[in-house]
């Protein structure tokens, strides 16, 4: 690739955007952005590239939306060929696993949002389970023991009965209350010998009643499944639509309604119910059950739920059937949890096969973190003779924990508890190492769009992310976009040689949409672009005034006549309205042993500064850098000046000493408490002209975050008071 032609129309907030960035000579592009111009939204733009999706204006969405990234041939760039690095975000849902899973990006996200999908259905499964079985235990470990011989197989018991469950008609058990029946002192107690020997007398009486019963018969048709067809049929109107049931007993018997049936269930059960012999056997469970205080409560649940005794002949069988009748009542949502276990366990090797094809990555990245960044840990790998044995099919990685000369190896969990945001973030870096080096090795060429990755990173870490892409930067298969709104990154990226100075582009907002233009004031905007031209450019001359001014301020004293005088030209003084051009040109030429001369030595600076002022109005759209600082100056001075008039106090005035614009605006406030709109002009001044005032040859960025248009809204409206 060339060249990069980006057209965009309605793109996340980007209303129009038109650039040509060429890679011909160089593999870097660098685009400084202040806050709100465009940078988030040309990194989410090529994000949708990547990832092959649509996209959109995030607040007008009825736009229509235009998006063009392609080479010098016009080719389209696809999606495989970006890669976006996006800045640090904390990641809630990411486990161990999955953060420690060394794969290339898109393989790790889609395999975190299968297990994601699993875990949520899971969840879901086990609460309406525990719903239904009324139970506080652990369900899932329940279910595990219940169907397997171990504690920890939850998939493999829900598995064991997926037949069974599928041939399963009714869920005769699911109104059971697990906890209450499954006591540990219940179950102790129904194991026990007497128990036993009562619960088998009962039961041997209550087969020979059923098998005496017209209707009923063992291990096929007791009452219970009676109950159940009876309700079934109500429920799905089979009598209301005139249909009839034949009963073969000692004689055929045709049921016509509802109720009809209920009442000869009713009375069948009665007949084994009511049998002496059958409630003597009963008596001397009551007996046995009775010597026990605490089981009371299942005591009376038996008295209403006779029924159950005999499954209690065979706990872990009737154990069994509770679970499976919980199951049948949430069917649905067992399904579900299935299929997506089944589809994630196969897309899961598919990935973790993938992973391992990418290993031989795996100590090149771990080399460069360790060697480049500056935490208070060390990677290594955990499983590194597994995997090249092939008993493990991926690597995994562990921290040693480093203090002095000591080390220790930590979790993940307990690493991240202990380290600074700052060194989260250089393990955050890690993910981006291997993706990067996974391309690398590909030989495949590849745009990596890198949008403020360093940002807030401490400055040694920092410098190892530049240096880290400056190495790519030899890599002719990788071109990169750097984006950023951070002057400073900007700029020591272009001084320590990543970006070529003729690659490095300033965004700015337009009428139309996004600009860029060439960058301007990289390094030393004062001695480079001002000051060469103070005596034949007045906008170079009104931006030389407060570096002049801060110059002297270090070198001789905020004392000295001149800073005094460079001071009058920055706030309203006494003498501001006579300094005149020629004696400013005598300050510049002291500071500097200068003889030059500018035109109009007679006129007034400040006079000067408002004519500029005046003319900013109309300048193109743009960076304008020395645009802002002439209005910033001018804004101030007209509104000092201003309330100076309006409060009339000269006396009060002189005594001022520092930070006369919020001394002046108290006063003000004070004495015109009614001039409301006045009052809100000058608040926007005292917070807007500041930073655009008091600059020095370092540090500038917060004139560039600022967009001129407000600060020439900002210079009519002070305008409009006087």
């Amino acid at each position: 690739m060339q060249q990069l032609r980006i057209a965009l129309e309605n793109c996340y907030g980007i209303r129009k955007l038109d650039a040509v960035l060429d890679y011909s000579n160089h593999t870097t592009v660098a685009i400084y952005a202040p806050n709100g111009a465009m940078k988030s939204s040309l990194a989410n733009t090529f994000d949708d590239i990547a990832k092959g999706s649509a996209t959109r204006d995030r607040v007008f969405q009825d736009r229509v939306t235009a998006r063009v990234v392609a080479d010098e041939t016009g080719a389209g760039l696809p999606g495989d060929a970006i890669l976006v690095l996006r800045p640090y975000e904390e990641s809630p849902g990411q486990t161990e696993e999955t953060s420690t899973l060394l794969v290339n990006q898109a393989l790790r996200n889609e395999y975190e949002a299968l297990h994601a999908g699993t875990s949520a259905a899971k969840a879901g499964f086990i609460k309406a389970l525990r719903a239904t079985s009324k139970t506080k235990r652990d369900v899932e470990k329940e279910i595990s023991e219940t169907f397997t011989a171990g504690g920890d197989k939850f998939y493999v018991a829900l598995n064991r009965i997926k037949d069974e469950l599928a041939e399963q008609t009714d869920a005769p058990f699911a109104d059971v209350p697990y906890d209450l029946v499954m006591d540990e002192k219940v179950q102790a107690f129904l194991g026990t010998g007497d128990f036993k020997t009562a619960i088998d007398d009962y039961v041997k009486k209550y087969n020979e009643l059923l098998a005496a019963s017209k209707y009923f018969k063992k291990g096929t048709f007791n009452y219970y499944n009676a109950a159940m067809v009876a309700r079934q049929l109500k429920d799905n109107g089979f009598f209301q639509a005139n249909h009839t049931v034949s009963l073969n007993g000692e004689e055929r018997v045709e049921i016509t309604s509802e109720a009809q049936l209920e009442e000869l269930i009713k009375q069948e059960k009665a007949k084994i119910t009511n049998d002496a012999g059958l409630r003597q056997k009963f008596e001397a469970l009551e007996k046995q059950i009775q010597k026990n205080a605490t089981l009371r409560d299942f005591e009376a649940y038996l008295q209403d739920h006779e029924g159950l005794l005999p499954e209690l002949a065979n706990l872990p069988a009737f154990k069994e059937k509770v679970w499976k009748s919980y199951i049948k009542t949430n069917y649905d949502l067992y399904l579900q949890l299935l299929d997506k276990v089944q589809a994630a366990a196969a897309r899961s090797k598919e990935i973790r096969d993938a992973a391992a094809s990418e290993g031989t990555q795996w100590q090149a990245v771990i080399d460069i973190f360790n060697d480049r960044f500056v935490v208070p840990f060390r990677l290594v790998a955990v499983n590194k003779v597994e995997v090249m044995l092939g008993q493990e099919p991926v690597l995994r990685l562990g921290f040693m924990f480093k203090d002095g000369d000591q080390e220790v190896e930590v979790t993940r969990d307990a690493l991240l508890q202990t380290l600074s945001t700052g060194e989260r973030k250089a393990f955050y870096v890690l993910n981006m190492l291997f993706d990067i080096e996974v391309r690398r090795q590909s030989g495949k060429e590849t745009l990596l769009v890198v949008d403020d990755i360093a940002d807030s990173f401490d400055y040694k870490n920092k410098y190892a992310i530049v240096q880290y892409l400056a190495d790519l930067a030899e890599a002719p298969r990788f071109k990169q976009l750097i984006l950023t709104h951070n002057f400073d990154f900007f700029r020591t990226i272009q001084s320590r040689g990543l970006v070529h100075r003729s690659n490095c582009f300033m965004a700015s907002k337009t009428a139309d949409g996004v600009a860029l233009q060439e960058a301007v004031g990289i390094k030393n905007v004062f001695v480079n672009l001002w000051k060469p031209q103070f005596y034949t450019e007045l906008r170079s001359k009104i931006g030389c005034i407060p570096f002049m001014r801060n110059l002297i301020e270090y070198t001789k004293g905020d004392g000295d006549p001149d800073y005094v005088l460079l001071t009058s030209l920055l706030h309203w003084k006494p003498a501001s309205g006579q300094i005149t051009v020629a004696d400013l040109d005598g300050v510049y030429g002291r500071l500097f042993g200068s003889t030059g001369q500018s035109p109009d030595q007679a006129a007034s600076v400040v006079a000067l500064i408002d004519a500029e002022a005046q003319g900013c109005l109309n300048a193109a759209d743009g960076i304008n850098f020395e645009n802002k600082v002439v209005l910033s100056i001018a804004a101030r001075l007209k509104a000092e000046s201003f309330m100076v008039g309006k409060i009339n106090d000269a006396g009060w005035v002189a005594n001022i000493t520092a930070n006369q614009t919020p001394a002046l605006l108290r006063r003000y406030r004070t004495d015109f408490a009614g001039d409301l709109t006045g009052i809100r002009v000058l608040q926007r001044v005292m917070l807007m002209t500041p930073e655009n005032i008091h600059l020095n040859s370092f540090m500038y960025e917060p004139i560039l975050d600022m967009s001129d248009v407000h600060l020439r809204q900002l210079y009519r409206d002070v305008a409009a008071l006087t």
